[in-house]
């Protein structure tokens, strides 16, 4: 069984960068977003239930998720997020423990779920919970600029999240990234030999 470390922040907090890192070392990456999309996009395996459910109008003519619409349909209607929900989780779980158990040719897998700290059985899933943090102004100046999205807009979502002190008291090790590269990559160097130690360990009692 790989070593498993669950990598997770809030929202702008610079996680695909820190996952880019990572993967630059060598570590397998296990993206829950990037499977999410593959599933709700053209001929993914969610697009027929989601059809089914919720019908055409949130589908897009190549057959995929049209996601304006899935996000018009939630905010007037709070169940159908719990729907979508029922129908994505399961198979992204299922998707993620193939990729997580194909990943052994890798020193460890990098387990990247942007809920982690909500989500329970992807906290008991790592071996280790990985949390990138930054200063909240940060959060909101980076996908206002990503997204186009209004501060308030932002704010409401970071408010739905788990808070940044919840995270760092989940967190197993923090990496602290506004911005700055030359004082992000010693930290991801650092974090790396760590975990490169503790899956030889955990590779070691596995024998």
């Amino acid at each position: 069984m790989s070593f498993i470390v669950g990598l997770t922040g809030g929202i702008g907090s610079g996680k695909s960068t820190v996952a880019e890192l990572f993967a630059e070392r060598g570590v397998a990456l296990v993206d829950t977003d990037a499977i999410a999309h593959e599933l709700s996009g053209p001929r993914g395996e969610a697009m027929d239930e989601i059809g089914a459910t919720f019908g055409n109008a949130v589908l897009s003519a190549d057959g995929s998720l049209d996601r304006a619409a899935m996000r018009a349909l939630v905010f007037s209607d709070p169940s159908a997020k719990r729907r979508l929900e029922a129908i994505l989780h399961p198979l992204i779980r299922r998707r993620s423990d193939e990729c997580c158990a194909a990943a052994e040719y890798a020193p460890y897998v990098l387990l990247v779920v942007p809920l982690l700290v909500e989500t329970a059985s992807y906290r008991r899933r790592a071996d280790r919970v990985l949390v990138v943090d930054c200063d909240e102004a940060v959060q909101i100046a980076r996908v206002t600029a990503r997204n186009g999205l209004s501060a308030e807009a932002v704010q409401a979502i970071m408010a739905a999240q788990a808070s940044r002190a919840e995270r760092q008291a989940a967190a197993d090790d923090l990496v602290f990234n506004n911005g700055e590269l030359a004082e992000l990559l010693p930290q991801i160097d650092a974090l790396h030999q760590q975990y490169l130690e503790l899956a030889r360990g955990k590779l070691h009692v596995g024998r």
